[in-house]
């Protein structure tokens, strides 16, 4: 081909230097014609394609996979505590996303209120709370979507006190300070345990802290008692700072958890949404299913040793529960509880975050559905 166009070149500055006739001209303009025709040709999409394919298949594929991965879905840090963290420490999901452009980003938040206000600012897409929270987010005007219910875990919630406390029940802690994260399940579950024992919150000293500031408040004695989750329950208790005067089991908490996202996110997700709950729901099989596994796995992440790990594991029951009329009314009697304290600033329709139970079967594991 290169020959050619030097052939055809030459042929025409040979005919430059001769006199101009009307068949030289002719001819000149018929060879000009060959030649940007087959100069063209050399550069046509069909010869392009054969220099592509001539292009390794791993990177044309490695290119394609580069181009693709422009979209993040940022999903809660668990704490290394409950199955999410299992997601994150086998990179299930990023396994399954990435053909679909995704990659996964774990963000960590001190508390559910936190999540769900970052949830708002879309610095998170994916948030795993308490009942309160979402409640709370809803009454700011969050759009939040509900996207699945958990267990309760209660027995994960506990209220400490300080080791030498001589508080025998939650009466004894009357005009006492006790330190909990405001609008998190430490909150309500104060509430219950306060009224349960004929007592008002206005009754004892609220003292907001997350649970960072709280821990050091509690260990330096600035406050009387702290209702805060694992692993900082456990933790107290084996370095002798606390003990459990008692904790959301034995019928105090009556709520579930919630994974909850944007409606946005959920409008513009919906595969991914399934892809994450299919993968949750197998994550909570294996992790309730082997619990020393759970363990070993999550034990070099929390520099926590495994026993220890384990015990703090057997506190959650790790099920995912089907979105039911049942919770939804459960979760307005709750809103109408927090207004009715004067915490939130209007009543709240928790329904308005709820999606349809057609729009729960598109997107809920089938092995959850068969639970209703």
């Amino acid at each position: 081909m290169n020959q050619l166009i030097k052939t055809l070149k030459l042929q025409i500055k040979s005919w430059q230097r001769q006199p101009i006739t009307r068949r030289h001209a002719l001819f000149a303009f018929g060879y000009s014609l060959v030649l940007s025709t087959t100069i063209f040709s050399c550069s046509s999409p069909q010869n392009n394609t054969q220099q592509q394919a001539d292009v390794p298949k791993s990177d044309v594929a490695n290119q394609t996979n580069t181009n693709n991965i422009n979209k993040v879905v940022r999903i809660v840090r668990s704490k290394q505590l409950t199955a999410l963290a299992v997601l994150e420490q086998k990179r299930i999901l990023e396994q399954r996303l990435e053909p679909l452009g995704y990659k996964v980003e774990w963000p960590e938040f001190a508390a559910g209120p936190q999540q769900l206000e970052a949830l708002n600012t879309n610095a998170l897409d994916i948030a795993s709370t308490a009942e309160s929270p979402p409640i709370f987010a809803q009454a700011a005007g969050t759009p939040l979507v509900y996207l699945a219910a958990n267990s309760s875990d209660g027995k994960a919630v506990s209220l400490l006190v300080p080791a030498n406390s001589t508080a025998k029940s939650v009466k004894d802690l009357k005009g006492k300070k006790i330190a909990f994260q405001k609008a998190s399940i430490g909150h309500y579950l104060l509430v219950r345990a306060v009224e349960r024992e004929g007592l008002k919150l206005s009754d004892i000293q609220s003292i907001f802290l997350p649970p960072p500031d709280a821990n050091v408040a509690f260990s330096q004695g600035k406050v009387d008692a702290w209702f805060i989750w694992e692993p900082f329950v456990t933790r107290n208790v084996q370095q002798k700072v606390g003990k459990v005067l008692t904790d959301g089991g034995n019928g105090l908490r009556d709520t579930n958890n919630f994974f909850s996202t944007t409606r946005k996110f959920y409008q513009e997700n919906p595969e991914v949404i399934k892809i994450f709950l299919e993968e949750l729901q197998k994550a909570q099989n294996w992790s309730k299913n082997n619990p020393k596994e759970l363990a070993t796995l999550l034990a070099p992440i929390t520099q926590l040793d495994a026993p220890t790990l384990e015990i703090m594991h057997s506190k959650y029951d790790f099920t995912l529960i089907p979105i039911t009329e049942q919770i939804i009314t459960k979760q307005q009697e709750v809103a109408d509880k927090w207004y009715t304290l004067g915490l939130i600033p209007k009543k709240v329709n928790v329904r308005d975050g709820f999606l349809t139970p057609e729009q729960y079967t598109a997107i809920t594991p089938q092995e959850v559905l068969a639970k209703k």
